[in-house]
């Protein structure tokens, strides 16, 4: 069922990718949306399976794959109110997946780091979302994969709200 709307979703976007110009094609976040849906609908039961939400995931993925870092590092890293992340950050420690402990250069700050479990629920979880995303990406000739994940990267990189709102000098 996923994979049908992930399809129906990817048709939509290529029905444009040839013959629009950018003065009638429908904007990026329309386009976006229903495959972004589809992908987290995807997800979800891959988050179930590991007792994980989808901002538990996010926290996990922040960690195993950067820095350690303090909590307010973590919540602009992956773009969320400190005060959001907290309760997220309570359950994964309570659960033994992440730990926090005082930076030793000032004890009023904790730093958050990935424990062992920690990881081994990150590679399971998202062993079984890159799996979703591969059955996606499948649907696309190998040339049109590449330049999508290189463009997705690089869009991802920057502050795209940022460069959105930036007016033109002149």
């Amino acid at each position: 069922m996923h994979v049908r709307t992930i399809y129906g979703s990817v048709q939509y976007v290529k029905a444009y990718r040839e013959a629009v110009t950018t003065d009638d094609r429908p904007d990026l976040a329309a386009m976006l949306h229903r495959l972004t849906r589809a992908l987290v609908d995807a997800e979800h039961p891959v988050l179930a399976a590991n007792d994980l939400t989808m901002w538990g995931y996010t926290v996990l993925t922040a960690l195993a794959t950067g820095p350690t870092r303090t909590q307010a590092a973590l919540a602009q890293a992956i773009r969320a109110d400190k005060t959001r992340i907290i309760p997220v950050l309570d359950d994964l420690q309570e659960r033994g997946l992440i730990e926090r402990r005082p930076d030793p250069g000032d004890r009023r700050v904790r730093l958050l780091a990935i424990t062992p479990a920690g990881r081994r629920v990150f590679g399971r979880t998202r062993t079984g979302i890159r799996a979703g995303e591969e059955r996606v990406l499948a649907l696309l000739p190998a040339a049109d994969r590449r330049t999508f994940l290189r463009a997705l990267r690089t869009l991802s990189d920057v502050d795209v709200a940022a460069t959105a709102r930036a007016r033109p000098s002149g």
